[in-house]
């Protein structure tokens, strides 16, 4: 059975102590600058580490969801402690760092994967089967938008926000953007936006996502405007509406939308049971024989910062 454990205790930190308290693996301890999150290692009978690298020496692997730009050093130190990883977004706040962690990792054969939680979500799976049905994309748009919260200090909305819908974007499409442009706005502080769109230009369709930590409902969402089909994406309810719509200079065709039968699932213990079994299967097969999400996270990286760079110049950007 893996051991496993997880360094950085905040909000989502908690989210994985109780989704691997859950699934099948020998959770051994959590680590944190706060001695007061010992608490919650002692309510549930497993160990507690101000220093994570005391945890790494019991442990097969970790999950790291400490503040973005930590995870460039603490994912090093993991890594050079042989350990395999599944760090929360973005892997650094770089694409040069996630580049380095990349090369590490598979430098010393281990999985470094990026909790990118929407590949585990039922609709965005299904929409990924739906998108070779529905016949050419014309567009996509995406909204990640919410002020459910105050705004993260680490980082803007572009790389905190925007790199989920980026991904999703990568993952429904099996596609790269060859270009961006982005615009973005400054509210809250001079340093981090708080409020961008962006668009991706794929060659044969376009992209655009809005971002905000400003805005006054909560919501992740997408319609994909294909030839066959419109359809909406509540990826954060998994819910699915498809509209039979086809539309041409001589005529149009329309069917009656209907909704998508959706099993909801948990799409953090669904992701974290994933990464275990990935360790579980390393001496079986060849690491990269089998899907390691790290392999992607360059891309996404890469995508965020010449996003803001185009929002800075005011000119679109090949990537």
């Amino acid at each position: 059975m893996v051991k496993i454990g997880v360094i950085g205790i905040g909000k989502w930190g908690k989210n994985h102590l109780r989704s691997l308290s859950e699934i099948d693996c020998d959770l051994v301890g959590i680590s944190d600058v706060d001695i007061k999150k010992k608490k919650l290692a002692e309510e549930r009978g497993i160990e507690f580490f101000e220093d994570y690298a005391k945890l790494l020496e019991k442990v097969d692997a970790v999950t790291v969801a400490t503040p973005t730009d930590l995870h460039y050093e603490v994912v090093t130190d993991c890594l050079n402690a042989g350990k395999h990883v599944l760090v929360e977004k973005p892997i650094a706040t770089t694409s040069k760092q996630s580049k380095k962690l990349t090369d590490l990792a598979n430098s010393k054969n281990l999985i470094l994967s990026v909790g990118y939680l929407f590949r585990f979500n039922n609709s965005i799976k299904r929409v990924r089967e739906l998108v070779k049905e529905i016949g050419e994309i014309q567009y996509i748009t995406c909204r990640y938008i919410h002020s459910t919260k105050p705004p993260r200090r680490d980082s803007g909305a572009i790389l905190n926000l925007g790199i989920h819908p980026m991904d999703i974007l990568n993952f429904i499409t099996d596609k790269r953007p060859v270009k961006v442009f982005a615009k973005k706005k400054n509210l809250l502080s001079e340093q981090f936006e708080d409020s961008a769109v962006i668009m991706f230009d794929y060659g044969n369709f376009f992209a655009t996502i809005e971002v905000s930590c400003t805005h006054p409902e909560k919501k992740r969402d997408m319609w994909i405007i294909s030839e066959k089909e419109k359809i909406y994406v509540d990826y954060f309810n998994q819910k699915i509406v498809r509209y039979p719509l086809t539309v041409t200079y001589e005529k149009v065709e329309r069917e009656e939308s209907f909704e998508e039968n959706i099993s909801i699932n948990e799409p953090l213990k669904d992701e974290l049971t994933y990464f275990v079994k990935l360790v579980e299967e390393k001496g079986k097969k060849e690491i990269w024989d089998v899907e390691n999400i790290g392999k992607e996270e360059y891309y996404t990286t890469r995508a965020c910062e010449l996003s803001m760079k185009s929002a800075e110049t005011g000119r679109g950007i090949m990537i």
